[in-house]
């Protein structure tokens, strides 16, 4: 019986052996994740594992070793394969970030340029109007001067004839020799 138990240890060995052996992942690219996972699945010392452990005590003993440091260099190729992905998906949040600040500083500056031209647009339109009211602004200036000096010379000719009045009327008094009444009348 103790022999017994003994074959089942050994058979019993090989099954519970390859279940902690996690699956094997790729360490390329992660479009090649594929096509190494397919060519990981399919490894041939897995089976001459389980051939060789019957054999000897010691080859159990060495088939856990490895089987521990086939782990180890799983969980080796797991953690660079999860490495290389953040790094690439960082890298990716990075350009796309990247992209939308570019795309974003492009429209302000087409906005910018936008309103620049429109200033400037409106600049030019309020210098025309402001060259056309000063236009205006100098007839008006002109024209007034005109009247002005249409009025002075109507002040003027008054002037003359009311000089010219006033020597005719004392060339009157003179003649005739009486006072006019209305020099009296301001004293």
């Amino acid at each position: 019986m103790s022999t017994a138990p003994e074959k089942s240890d050994t058979t019993s060995a090989p099954a519970p052996a390859p279940a902690p052996v996690p699956p094997p992942v790729a360490t390329g690219a992660p479009t090649d994740a594929v096509e190494d996972k397919e060519k990981a699945v399919v490894p041939v010392p897995i089976v001459n594992k389980t051939k060789e452990e019957p054999v000897t005590k010691k080859a159990s003993s060495g088939s856990i070793d490895r089987d521990i440091a086939l782990a180890e260099v799983e969980k080796e190729k797991r953690s660079s394969f999860i490495k290389a992905w953040e790094d690439s998906e960082k890298s990716k949040a990075e350009n796309k970030a990247q992209k939308k600040l570019s795309a974003v500083s492009a429209w302000e500056n087409s906005k910018k340029a936008n309103l620049e031209a429109k200033l400037k647009n409106i600049e030019e339109q309020l210098e025309k109007k402001k060259g056309e009211y000063g236009e205006k602004m100098k007839n008006k200036v002109a024209l007034i001067h005109k009247e002005a000096e249409e009025k002075k010379a109507m002040v003027e000719a008054q002037r003359s004839e009311e000089l010219l009045k006033a020597e005719e009327t004392a060339a009157k008094f003179r003649a005739t020799g009486t006072v006019p009444k209305n020099f009296l009348g301001c004293f």
